[in-house]
């Protein structure tokens, strides 16, 4: 049966009308992607294309010291910022920015042809004096290469300065390590401008730039926060004993050719640290011209083992123990003692030595001795006690925990070495605390660097108080063991080159082989230290000095010593700390030898 004509045009108009209804469901269906499934995207690309924020940020805070020295502060800066739509000739433009600004007239060029962009910053970090002769010559020129065509606002300006600030250090390098610095966005990237950046910076103030189609800014509008200069740190450092330690620990470092150097100064009662060198310095307003391995500060960051140094706290384990007192003997073997198939040595033959003398003339096997006799567990207790092994909470970042296993995991040699200060790591903060720790009465401190935050004001904000971590051992055991230090300085000890004039110092020498990468130990690379407090009756002052890798000498009382001397001198005349005894004829004649330790 044939189809008649008027079904052949009914099919045609159902296809056709199919098709409509296909053509309007996809129609549809794109509406609801676009209006409903992909709404936020879109209206977020759409803002995009005629919006973009630009933040300022407020003053940064200021840095001071103990006595409200500067130690960072904010120059007055200008950031320079065009908007590229309204710049109709891009290379006559860029080549007035580079008259003034640090890059060539190509580079400028290529960034104001982007239209894309509405408002770009070409330099953030411009003298007001530059800033402001940027402007002058561009606004007797910008009518040959400015776009005045069909909807230019005249009220939005094609160049705009801000107002901002550049962090500046006045004292350059000093304190480098602990301050920090700030990275061309004005945040903290290194150090106490790092750690404290929230704080240091404040609130900003942010701006919407709306633009038409064709990329030209009309308008901006302010957003709802409102601007807040950043809060200010006073810090425990003290900028004259800072000063007084990096020029003594450079000085070494130079002396004995060594890689590098650390020393802090520590109040022993409070934590507070007067001074944290570090050697080489850098000099922060100029970071680029340094590594990053001269940004670190190796007081906090870096470990290293002990050595003879951590005698001291051997002693204070002994006594802590009941089993020992600073007269208890100990026979040392002649120099040779071995440990199953190891043989410990000391640098010299003894033979009968008492606690006392062990640590005097910083005896191993004297300290192996001791260690038997009180056992791991008494040893590993009081070195625990006294911050090994673990962070103190200073208030600086990259804090090292150093390294002290579990007693039941030390085999007898590990009991032997670590008596003596191998086989354990430690950072030169840790030693500083802990040494505080004896020279206040058995309390161990927590270390701190910041004291008070104040406001742009100056009206205090908050202030930190000592705070008590622990008692490591009991007074009398600290008293008993600070006694005993006191005799490493006298005729006969490792450490008279540390003796001063009208104080009794209580220190102890450190001489440790550094570890060997593949096991065992170097050859020729040694830590040399020297640690103590001053004076005796009352102590006032804790130095800590850590020179690593010296070569022309390596003993700790021959290359530690001395810095520690002038360090520790010079900063309890500058604290006015009373004289406690008439020295000078005992100092000068002792006999300044190299000891072995």
């Amino acid at each position: 049966m044939k189809q008649t004509g008027k079904n052949k045009a009914s099919g045609r108009i159902v296809f056709v009308g199919l098709l409509f209804a296909a053509g309007f469901m996809i129609i549809a269906g794109r509406l609801v992607e676009l209006h409903v499934l992909d709404k936020s995207f879109l209206s977020k690309k759409a803002k995009s294309q005629y919006s973009q924020s630009v933040e300022t940020q407020p003053k940064r805070g200021v840095i001071y010291d103990a006595q409200y020295r500067e130690l960072g502060v904010n120059l007055d800066v200008a950031k320079v910022a065009v908007r590229p739509g309204l710049i109709k000739d891009a290379k006559a433009a860029g080549k007035i920015l580079a008259s003034y600004l640090d890059r060539s007239a190509a580079e400028f060029q290529k960034e104001l042809e982007n239209k894309d962009r509405a408002y770009i910053y070409v330099d953030k970090r411009v003298s007001t004096a530059t800033a402001q002769a940027v402007k002058k010559e561009w606004d007797a020129a910008k009518a040959s290469f400015e776009y005045n065509g069909p909807g230019r606002n005249p009220n939005i300006p094609s160049l705009e300065l801000e107002e901002d600030a550049s962090r500046f250090y006045p004292n350059l390098g000093l304190g480098a390590q602990v301050l920090g610095f700030c990275g061309a966005e004005g945040h903290g990237l290194e150090g106490l401008e790092y750690k404290y950046d929230d704080l240091l910076t404040g609130k900003g103030s942010k701006w919407t730039i709306l633009k038409d189609a064709m990329g030209r800014s009309f308008a901006r509008e302010r957003q709802t926060y409102s601007k807040k200069t950043g809060d200010n740190l006073v810090l425990t450092l003290d900028r004259t004993v800072q000063y007084i330690a990096e020029e003594a620990l450079a000085e070494a470092v130079e002396k004995f050719q060594a890689k590098s150097g650390i020393a802090v100064v520590m109040v022993p009662d409070t934590g507070a640290i007067l001074a944290m060198a570090n050697a080489p310095l850098y000099n922060p307003n100029a970071i680029s011209e340094y590594s990053f391995s001269d940004w670190r500060n190796r007081a906090v960051t870096d470990t290293f083992e002990p050595g003879s140094t951590l005698k001291i706290f051997m002693a204070a384990a002994a006594v802590e123990s009941g089993k020992c007192g600073p007269n208890s003997i100990f026979y040392c073997e002649q120099g040779n003692y071995r440990i199953g198939p190891n043989v410990v040595h000391d640098t010299h033959p003894h033979s009968w030595l008492s606690l006392q003398q062990i640590v005097k003339v910083s005896s191993n096997i004297g300290a192996v001795k001791v260690g038997e006799k009180i056992g791991p567990d008494s040893l590993f207790r009081t070195l625990d006690a006294f911050g090994f092994g673990k962070k103190l909470g200073v208030d600086c970042p990259g804090e090292a925990s150093g390294m002290l296993r579990p007693h039941n995991q030390w085999t007898a040699i590990d009991a032997g070495t670590i008596a003596f200060g191998q086989g354990v790591s430690v950072t030169g903060l840790q030693l500083a605390s802990a040494v505080s720790a004896i020279a206040n009465g058995g309390v161990l401190m927590r270390p701190r660097l910041v004291q008070a935050i104040t406001n742009s004001k100056g009206r205090l904000v908050e202030s930190f108080q000592p705070e008590p971590l622990e008692r490591a051992v009991s007074e009398e055991t600290a008293q008993v063991v600070a006694r005993i230090m006191k005799t490493v300085t006298t005729e006969g000890g490792t450490g008279t080159q540390a003796a001063l004039d009208g104080y009794r110092v209580c220190g102890k020498t450190g001489t440790a082989q550094k570890p060997a990468a593949k096991g065992g130990y170097e050859d020729n690379k040694y830590i040399a230290s020297f640690v103590g407090f001053a004076p005796l009756s009352n102590p006032a002052v804790t130095v800590v000095v850590v020179i690593d890798e010296p070569t022309t000498d390596h003993y700790g009382g021959v290359v530690a010593a001395p810095a520690f001397r002038e360090i520790m001198q010079k900063t309890l005349h500058y604290l006015k700390v009373a004289p406690e005894v008439d020295t000078t004829h005992l100092t000068a004649s002792l006999k300044r030898k190299n000891g072995p330790a």
